[in-house]
């Protein structure tokens, strides 16, 4: 059974493949993005239910603060890890801010990846769940 799906947006093709190869090991769908454009494309056309986003932080034209900014106003139950070797404080609060799970740098241990992921995509599930119970009890408190 699947952990979770999730979408990986790297500019590095390389990086890309060996995650991707690496995650699909551990049961995640993953599907990729080589840039912010093309996951926001990913997102909007995808029929998967993407629950996560690996997002670097540095990739030429939208980087990942912006593409989380616009994930989160146009996903705002996806979540999403910042991955990034270039990291810096004002970049991690940044992206936390602007409603990041978490922020790990490269190269990070796969197991806290992992966790990382597994974690957010319970968190996903979570307020989902609590969406629909609201939903179910605003719709039965309507017939009383």
């Amino acid at each position: 059974m699947t952990v979770a799906t999730l979408l990986l947006v790297d500019d590095e093709t390389a990086f890309l493949d060996a995650m991707t190869k690496r995650l699909t090991r551990r049961d995640f769908k993953v599907l990729t993005a080589s840039s912010g454009m093309d996951a926001l494309e990913i997102m909007s056309e995808s029929s998967e239910k993407i629950e996560v986003i690996i997002l670097d932080v540095k990739m030429p034209g939208m980087d990942g603060i912006e593409v989380l900014s616009e994930i989160k106003r146009k996903y705002p139950l996806v979540e999403v890890v910042m991955l990034t070797g270039h990291a810096t404080v004002a970049s991690a609060i940044d992206g936390m801010k602007q409603g990041a799970y978490d922020y790990l740098m490269k190269p990070c241990d796969m197991d806290t990846l992992v966790a990382k992921v597994s974690a957010a995509a319970g968190k996903k599930r979570q307020h989902e769940q609590k969406i629909i119970e609201a939903r179910i009890k605003e719709i039965t408190s309507r017939r009383t």
